[in-house]
């Protein structure tokens, strides 16, 4: 069969897919959501955590120095997001998606990104300068961490042994959004629907801002203050 039949039969039966879906009480992974028809759908709070910056690390940098400053931020988010309760759930290039569920999704959420701010900027940020393209390119490691809470479903797209999930829902694409603001000094972003239920907040460490998401107006918080490991 000729790649644009089989390609269209294939689209006519994804768009024509009737959804078996069931409530999670755990962040599936990809082996626990069906691949043709299933979809998981839970309560979670989303924590994107994105490198800035990446272009100037590879237009001044070699391609070793730009390949360990990489690791070491995703190696960091990752770490901080498993011990506060967190699962990685997707990397993308430079970027890293963790969610959390349980007791108190938002507050942990929130401590994750504030430590993940310390480290970046205290240790990340100090010991790259070894490398002289990094010093002598005044090249500063910067971040960005965003955070939401909403529904979310779960399913799975690709092929077989060629897929993974994908996430529906405000909170994964809000967050993720978030994470994309340039706005350094302030480097952790969070929903007003994350914030207000996250609790032993310090309001006087936050600023409120206005965001436009999906044509909409949305309240969100952010930091100068990160939080020491």
């Amino acid at each position: 069969m000729a790649i644009k039949e089989t390609l269209t039969e294939e689209v006519e039966k994804i768009l024509s897919t009737k959804w078996d879906v069931r409530d999670g009480t755990v962040i599936p992974t990809s082996d626990s959501v069906g691949l043709g028809s299933g979809a998981v759908k839970i309560k979670a709070t989303f924590l994107y955590a994105d490198l800035a910056g990446s272009s100037a690390l590879a237009a001044n940098c070699p391609w070793e120095t730009t390949a360990k400053i990489i690791r070491a931020y995703l190696n960091i988010c990752t770490r901080l997001i498993k011990a506060h309760g967190g699962e990685i759930r997707s990397f993308d290039g430079d970027r890293v998606m963790g969610i959390f569920i349980g007791d108190a999704p938002n507050t942990n959420a929130i401590k994750c990104a504030r430590k993940i701010d310390w480290i970046v900027h205290n240790v990340l940020n100090e010991k790259a300068k070894r490398f002289a393209s990094i010093k002598n390119n005044n090249i500063l490691i910067t971040h960005c961490v965003g955070i939401d809470t909403s529904d979310a479903v779960a399913v799975r797209a690709g092929i077989r042994n060629n897929n993974d999930l994908i996430w529906i829902g405000r909170a994964p694409s809000f967050a993720a959004k978030l994470s994309d603001i340039r706005s350094y000094p302030y480097t952790v972003y969070v929903s007003s629907d994350s914030f207000k239920v996250a609790s032993n907040q310090d309001k006087t460490i936050w600023k409120t801002e206005n965001f436009t998401y999906a044509n909409k107006n949305y309240t969100v918080y952010k930091t100068l203050t990160p939080l020491q490991p």
